[in-house]
């Protein structure tokens, strides 16, 4: 071996610190997304009560909780838990919370199209009208360009709830029935139900049940059967009416517009798959629960409308939403839309529409 071929003990450890240390220059610069020491912490409020929010954000909360595998911890609060639902809007809007599940129209959204959050008269019969109506006729769409405008706030994705019915202490056989009738219901629902004699009554979630109980209330016009078992209300009414105002409550989820920027493509890549499994869930679980309640539930009678004397409220809902469409150049493209769709469910046919 010639004399340049022999390194020292010295050369040997020198050369070998030069790579280790190379080595770990090259592995941090190329090194990819990686779990920061502190999980990023959302706190998401749901318009839901305890009861409710157990199915309808739950399940979908606990299982992206899981798969972000410490990345990320979403918090989840119920309704009016950490600020009234009126204000939640502005909530997430100013940071006071990251996100929350609801309605545009029982959270006041400062955009035009809230009117068709929550149930917009009869704009809906199944709870596959709604998932259908935001992906295949456009409404996603208008509701991005619309949030768009908002500063804060991001919409994400909507889906389907319940329908509305009537659950209260007093029979309806009539529509002459509904006259003086005080429930709790949604903002819009409610101003097309007053075209009736049915006088809308606001007030917190939690308080529901013990207005019923007092007598302030008359009942509700805010969900169907499953709700109404699942929440307690059915424990103090004992009608429900099989008319519906509406198939299919239109919720959605918002996010801070700076957290959900701020969020790298895999967490809000989980966070989709999280809302739509969500979505998923309420549909099977809202469709086994409306037969099942009304036919094995035991505390409800059913009562029903003739369909002849009904249709006396189905038309006027065309009246409304003519009015509403005059309301704003989107709002047109909204009822348009409704118009075109409901068209199309009656031209296909059973099982899309039966009548």
């Amino acid at each position: 071996m010639s004399d340049n071929s022999k390194f020292t003990k010295r050369q040997f450890i020198k050369r070998a610190g030069l790579v280790t240390a190379g080595g770990v220059s090259a592995s941090t610069l190329a090194a990819p997304y990686v779990r920061a020491q502190s999980p990023i912490r959302w706190r998401l409020q749901t318009y839901a009560g305890p009861a409710l929010a157990e199915h309808v954000v739950k399940p979908a909360i606990d299982a992206f909780n899981t798969a972000a595998n410490g990345e990320m911890v979403i918090e989840l609060f119920t309704a009016d838990q950490l600020v009234p639902q009126g204000e939640l809007f502005r909530a997430v809007q100013r940071g006071t919370i990251d996100a929350c599940q609801s309605d545009d129209d029982s959270m006041a959204s400062p955009v035009d199209v809230s009117v068709f959050g929550a149930y917009f008269p009869f704009a809906s019969r199944y709870g596959l009208d709604v998932p259908v109506l935001w992906n295949w006729y456009g409404l996603k769409e208008i509701w991005e360009e619309a949030y768009g405008e908002i500063e804060g706030v991001t919409w994400l994705s909507a889906g389907a709830w319940d329908p509305c019915n009537f659950v209260t202490t007093k029979p309806i056989r009539s529509v002459d029935d509904l006259n003086g009738l005080r429930v709790f219901t949604f903002p819009t629902g409610g101003r097309f139900l007053t075209r009736f004699g049915v006088v809308p009554v606001t007030l917190p979630w939690e308080d529901i049940e013990v207005a019923i109980q007092t007598g302030e209330i008359d009942g509700v016009a805010w969900c169907g059967a499953t709700e109404a078992y699942t929440v307690g209300w059915a424990d103090v009414t004992q009608y429900y009416l099989t008319n519906n105002i509406n198939g299919a409550w239109a919720g959605s989820f918002f996010a801070n517009t700076d957290r959900w920027n701020e969020l790298p493509e895999h967490l809000k890549t989980l966070f989709n798959m999280a809302m739509d499994s969500s979505h998923y869930y309420r549909q099977h679980w809202y469709w086994w629960g409306e037969a099942h309640y009304r036919t094995t539930g035991g505390k409800l009678e059913l009562t029903t409308i003739p369909e002849a004397e009904w249709k006396r409220v189905e038309d006027e809902a065309l009246v409304f939403w003519d009015e509403v469409a005059q309301e704003s150049e989107r709002s047109a493209r909204v009822v348009e839309i409704l118009k075109n769709y409901a068209e199309t469910m009656r031209n296909a046919g059973a099982p899309y529409r039966y009548t």
